[in-house]
């Protein structure tokens, strides 16, 4: 995958403090994370693991690697309450790739590439991020438009870690610019309402702060741009509609792979190729955040 949406779990206020964990003996204490679809639970690194491999290419340097790791263990440990709930291995959450997934999918580089994931893993093993001593939701994403969305600007949830912020460098990746066509059938098939031609010159768009479309308006009718990009299947909601009439297609141009929350990965990646470490890393894209380390017993 790399930039799916991962929607606010819905238990965003449901907060819980570091000190609230019970304490148990060190050897009861592993925390074990529970895929549907997989036939057993998995031991939190473990799951990590196969998160970081799913979620970020494997040509990443290993400080983005290393950020990937920590905001995909705190978003795991957030989402299942430490493991007391079930997580989809889908894009609404975090994809998972279990060791054969990972043999088939990088077939005979798998040795080297096991190697630099599980070395990601292990130099931030128990590292979550914190937010006056609670677990954030470490949204992350593919690449931004070059400015990364507030949660306000995605939710409607004002989110203090979870604030725009440039990045730039997201423009030299491969997935920073898409484009889709349509004939006017087909889009007219996508639609509850019919578009004629002259729509395309009269539909309004509003922009947020981060240079997203908040919402667009044709006549009476409104969408948000979430609900746009979720019913054209487009890769962001900054996009751009026109109409060629001389060819009869509809034009979606789209900048940005994701929702644009949080860490955008090709800006971790490029940040790393600077020099910056993990935790730098995350610091930037996560507002006034802690790194600390978990205690094995805290679930």
């Amino acid at each position: 995958m790399t930039g799916a949406l991962y929607m606010l779990p819905v238990a965003f206020g449901e907060r819980r403090t570091v000190e609230d964990a019970p304490a148990t003996t060190e050897q009861a204490c592993e925390i074990f994370i529970e895929v549907e679809g997989q036939p057993e639970k998995i031991p939190l690194e473990t799951y990590v693991t196969g998160v970081v491999a799913a979620e970020m290419p494997v040509s990443f340097k290993k400080e983005a690697l290393k950020a990937q790791a920590i905001a995909a263990r705190t978003y795991a440990l957030k989402s299942t309450n430490y493991g007391k709930i079930a997580i989809a291995p889908t894009v609404a959450r975090q994809v998972f790739y279990n060791k054969e997934q990972r043999k088939e999918n990088w077939t005979s580089n798998f040795p080297g590439n096991e190697k630099k994931i599980v070395e990601a893993i292990n130099e931030t093993k128990g590292q979550v991020l914190l937010y006056n001593n609670e677990l954030i939701t470490a949204m992350f994403h593919s690449t931004s438009n070059g400015k990364t969305e507030s949660a306000y600007g995605f939710s409607g949830n004002d989110v203090p870690y979870l604030q725009s912020v440039a990045s730039n460098t997201d423009q030299s990746s491969p997935k920073f610019a898409a484009m889709k066509e349509w004939t006017l059938a087909e889009w007219n098939a996508l639609w509850p309402v019919k578009w004629q031609a002259n729509d395309f010159n009269r539909v309004q768009f509003f922009l947020n702060d981060s240079g997203r479309v908040e919402r667009m308006q044709l006549g009476k009718n409104i969408w948000s741009g979430r609900e746009v990009r979720t019913l054209l299947g487009i890769a962001s909601t900054d996009f751009k509609i026109s109409y060629n009439s001389t060819a009869g297609k509809v034009l979606v141009s789209t900048k940005g792979y994701g929702h644009g929350v949080g860490m955008s990965q090709y800006g971790a990646d490029a940040m790393a190729s600077d020099g910056k470490t993990a935790a730098e890393i995350l610091h930037y894209y996560y507002q006034d955040i802690e790194i600390k380390k978990i205690d094995a017993c805290l679930k």
